[in-house]
């Protein structure tokens, strides 16, 4: 062993205490931010160097330490189970946020839902029928409007609700495309760095969190390539495959009395179809459906339509059998427009007494037999009033379906990020423990350097001068 080897042991130390103590800064400098994964330093202890001869070389000391590179401690299971969860819980969050605020628009039970005031308008018609005077006739016409006004506003706030959903779709895959592409050119400077040598632990904490961002907005999943790089599959598809990445873009309705789906597609494949079925994007696509595909808001909105065919035809139907306080016979209380929505459509006839039928034909001036069986039709089995509650109970039944499985995804995902944060994420203590001990070894190298140097300076400056 070379007299001076003692120097490059201690120089090897010092160096891996050094690069200890600056990855664990750098720890500690990023232990807040976002999406940062751990490091440590990998070393290695080094052998003796060889040596070759007829005579035996003595005892041979190894060559000290080596710092073989910086290992970002992720885990690639834990990352992919994150991805999934974030796919299951964006869809459902979308899907149950928007059946949560059509629930407010219909604001039922209260009084000031829509069965309310349906109660009122029969309730009205019940007094007219009891006290047939100018006043309680006005009551009538007043609910009536009152009445259709709700039912029109309630569809339009759904229709402004659909509206917004569908800009935001659009907003959503512009996001997700510009994530994609900045995925794909961290993937070609990661590449770049791992065939160099050089660390990409940052880069791949980038591309991580980007990752993530698009699993929870259209439900990519996703692969760790031999290379380094990440491949993100849309339906199988690759949204993103090396340096390379593809556009979606959203076709479909505009509005929702527009027939038809929404459909997203390739940028550059206009006509082939990709579902998108996890993520933000899909739970909106999902909740913008026609209503016989299960979309929240058509629903609802078919719901008012209905229930304003229905309220319309029944009324119709028996105020034509009656007759005016005049003998004149009975026409339709509500006119409907069927040029558009029947919610936005209805629009209330008479206006005033002697324009209710309110008398059966030969029954006299004084009858009131035509109001009584307009009022009844608030407790019919297949009366507007039932048509609106029997809607509201399904309704309700499946916000809470939609709420509960947002809570069991959010839940999930929340697992899956604490299961991957307790393995990548940055421990203060732990950190602390980690830069004394290299501190330590720092100064333990440092000071095998001193008694190296002053044995050295021994030998070599005071060799031969003992007795002078």
């Amino acid at each position: 062993m070379s007299s001076f080897a003692g120097l490059r042991l201690a120089e090897s130390a010092l160096s891996a205490a050094r690069a200890g103590m600056a990855v664990t800064g750098q720890n500690i400098a990023n232990q807040t931010t976002p999406g940062y994964t751990r490091q440590r330093v990998e070393q290695t202890s080094l052998s003796a160097p060889g040596q070759t001869g007829l005579w035996p070389s003595g005892i041979a000391i190894g060559g000290g330490v080596g710092v073989t590179g910086i290992a970002r401690l992720g885990d690639d299971i834990l990352d992919a189970r994150v991805r999934d969860a974030l796919s299951t819980s964006g869809f459902w969050s979308a899907r149950a946020t928007a059946a949560s605020r059509a629930e407010d628009v219909l604001a039922e039970p209260t009084k000031d839902g829509l069965a309310a005031n349906l109660n009122r308008f029969w309730s009205g018609w019940s007094d007219l029928a009891n006290t047939p005077d100018p006043a309680a006739a006005q009551v009538v016409l007043s609910n009536a409007d009152v009445l259709i006004g709700q039912i029109a506003e309630g569809y339009q706030t759904i229709a402004g609700q659909w509206n917004d959903l569908r800009s935001q779709v659009d907003g959503q895959l512009a996001d997700v495309n510009a994530a994609a592409s900045q995925v794909a050119t961290l993937n070609g400077q990661i590449r770049e760095a791992l065939q160099s040598g050089r660390n990409a632990n940052e880069l791949m904490d980038q591309r991580s969190v980007l990752a993530q961002q698009l699993s929870s907005a259209v439900g990519a999943k996703g692969i760790v390539e031999p290379d380094g790089t990440l491949t993100l599959r849309v339906d199988g598809n690759a949204l993103v495959s090396g340096d390379s990445s593809r556009a979606l873009v959203a076709s479909g309705p505009r509005d929702i009395a527009d027939a038809g789906r929404i459909t997203v597609s390739w940028a550059d494949r206009p006509n082939l179809a990709v579902p998108i079925t996890g993520g933000v994007v899909g739970g909106t696509i999902s909740a913008l459906a026609p209503a016989s595909d299960g979309g929240t808001l058509a629903g609802v909105a078919a719901a008012y339509n209905e229930t304003a065919t229905a309220l319309a035809t029944a009324v119709n139907d028996v105020h034509r059998t009656g007759v005016t306080s005049s003998g004149a016979a009975g026409g339709d209380f509500f006119a409907l427009d069927g040029s558009g929505p029947a919610a936005l459509g209805l629009r209330v006839v008479p206006t005033g007494l002697d324009q209710l039928a309110l008398a059966a034909p030969g029954a006299g001036a004084k009858d009131t037999t035509i109001a009584d069986r307009i009022s009844a039709l608030g407790t019919s089995a297949t009366g507007p009033s039932k048509t609106w509650s029997t809607f509201v109970t399904g309704f309700a039944v499946a916000v809470a379906g939609d709420l509960q499985r947002a809570d069991i995804a959010d839940m999930g995902a929340v697992a899956a990020v604490t299961a991957q944060q307790s393995n990548a994420s940055v421990d203060g203590d732990e950190e602390t423990i980690n830069l004394l001990t290299y501190q330590t070894a720092y100064q333990a190298a440092a000071r095998v350097l001193t008694a190296v140097d002053e044995a050295l300076d021994l030998l070599i400056n005071r060799t031969g001068l003992v007795g002078r």
